[in-house]
């Protein structure tokens, strides 16, 4: 199965050099422009914002990142790994391809965890195939592998829970057939990042007449522009203007169910953190939720009128404050 290489720097904007902290403002930018909670244009809004957030995904984790790097810009003249893989254990001829996951097929292929979960079991199942011990033995019954797969999440379905539709094409290269099954997965309210997800009877299938494996699906929480998620707590930084920070001020800051006041103390230092109890996500134990943690960032701004500049200088002559000071 051809699968279309997905230039993930391109996505973000970003040059292959960028540090951590241009992806990451890349992202924010872009995200806030895309999330569909935002955009007018819904439909293809929610479309673009996957694209982000996998590319984000991708960028932001070092060891994600290392691994794509290494697929080389040579991928398009044949360099680089192959662009067909097996989706589960290939090594007994099946595939395994998710749809509706919220992930395309070229992450899926490379960066995916489908497979058999134990590979004893694995190699056991492939050596009952090749040898034919299935067909010499009557009665002999072998239940099939577990395989395994990711599903994004978005912050909404973690807070509220959700019924996702999934699609599971299994692909046999010995007969050519291929087969296509959808079924409904529930999420439920506090899904944390890789927690497993377990589908009965939607793995690979059995010998002799066994069972099928189960499906197990981990979660992978989708980025969001406001907020960082941390088991079930929220993080989010504000950004203040200097007077703000000084004189103190009443400002709004998100969650997931709308702004919320909070007073920002007079002399609030940059990197200060302060707490909005119960404001995070569902523990999942009862109606429990984390908290939303806001961190302070001092803004200034990048240009000044005429007028603004007098005021700067005249502070900075009356002022006593000083920063280097012991």
């Amino acid at each position: 199965m051809a699968v279309e290489f997905k230039d993930y720097y391109a996505v973000l904007g970003v040059a292959r050099t960028a540090n951590d902290d241009e992806i990451k403002k890349a992202f924010r930018k872009l995200a806030r422009k895309y999330h569909p909670d935002v955009a007018k244009d819904k439909k293809t809004a929610e479309a673009k914002f996957k694209e982000i957030n996998e590319a984000h995904e991708v960028l932001s984790d070092p060891v994600k990142r290392r691994k794509y790097d290494e697929l080389g810009p040579g991928w398009e003249s044949g360099g680089g790994p192959p662009r067909t893989s097996p989706r589960g254990p290939a090594a007994r001829g099946q595939e395994f391809h998710f749809g509706g996951t919220g992930f395309s097929d070229f992450f899926e292929q490379f960066f995916g965890g489908g497979g058999g979960l134990n590979p004893d079991f694995d190699a056991a199942f492939r050596e009952a195939n090749r040898s034919g011990r299935a067909d010499r033995e009557p009665g002999y019954v072998m239940r099939g592998a577990d395989i395994e797969g990711d599903i994004l999440v978005t912050l909404d379905e973690v807070m509220h829970g959700s019924i996702r539709s999934l699609s599971l094409q299994h692909a046999d290269p010995g007969t050519g057939q291929r087969r296509v099954e959808t079924f409904k997965v529930r999420i439920p309210p506090g899904a944390q990042e890789s927690r497993r997800i377990r589908v009965p009877g939607k793995g690979g299938p059995g010998i002799g007449g066994g069972e099928s494996g189960d499906l197990y699906l981990r979660v992978r929480i989708e980025a969001h522009p406001d907020f960082e998620v941390k088991g079930a707590d929220l993080y989010h930084e504000l950004e203040l203007a200097p007077w703000e920070a000084v004189l103190g001020a009443q400002v709004l800051v998100p969650t997931l169910t709308g702004r919320v006041k909070m007073k920002i103390p007079a002399g609030t230092p940059a990197n200060h953190q302060l707490r909005v109890r119960s404001q995070g996500l569902p523990t999942g134990a009862g109606p429990d939720r984390g908290d939303l943690y806001v961190t302070t960032r001092i803004e200034v701004p990048a240009e000044i009128t005429a007028e603004e500049r007098e005021l700067w200088e005249k502070l900075s002559k009356t002022s006593r404050f000083n920063p280097r000071s012991t």
